[in-house]
């Protein structure tokens, strides 16, 4: 009766494989974060303009013969609106913007723990294969 040979528990080629997955996996993840960060600084951006007018609009209030502001429609085209109309608009705009940036952060969050959860995974591998940390640039 031949005694058979215990096999590895993963192969060296497996073991490449899965380095391999990780890194891709890593890269697309980093990609994914690039995208959200500038979202979310297209969101914070826009957001602190709103802010900004909203200021502007609160310090032109309640002074007199000063009560309507123009508003733009579309095509270089404007309409008078009350300031409080208008106050109100870019405090609706500003909680959505919030919210927003929210959503964005939050999701960029997720993305950061992945990504570190796939680098301690490809480390683990590395420590498998008898190499050390892996630094990724």
């Amino acid at each position: 009766m031949a005694v058979a040979k215990k096999r590895p528990a993963t192969r060296p080629s497996d073991l490449d494989d899965q380095m391999r997955q990780s890194l891709m996996d890593i890269r697309f993840l980093e990609s994914s974060a690039r995208v959200l960060q500038s979202r979310l600084d297209i969101v914070t951006a826009a957001l602190s303009e709103t802010l900004t007018a909203l200021s502007t609009l609160e310090g032109t209030k309640g002074k007199p013969g000063e009560t309507e502001t123009l508003v733009p429609i579309g095509s270089g085209s404007f309409v008078k609106a009350p300031i409080e109309d208008s106050m109100k608009d870019l405090r609706l705009r500003s909680s959505e913007l919030e919210k927003a940036r929210a959503t964005v952060t939050q999701q960029l969050n997720q993305v950061y723990g992945q990504t570190e959860d796939y680098r301690a995974h490809l480390n683990d591998l590395a420590r498998k294969k008898g190499g050390g940390t892996v630094e990724i640039v």
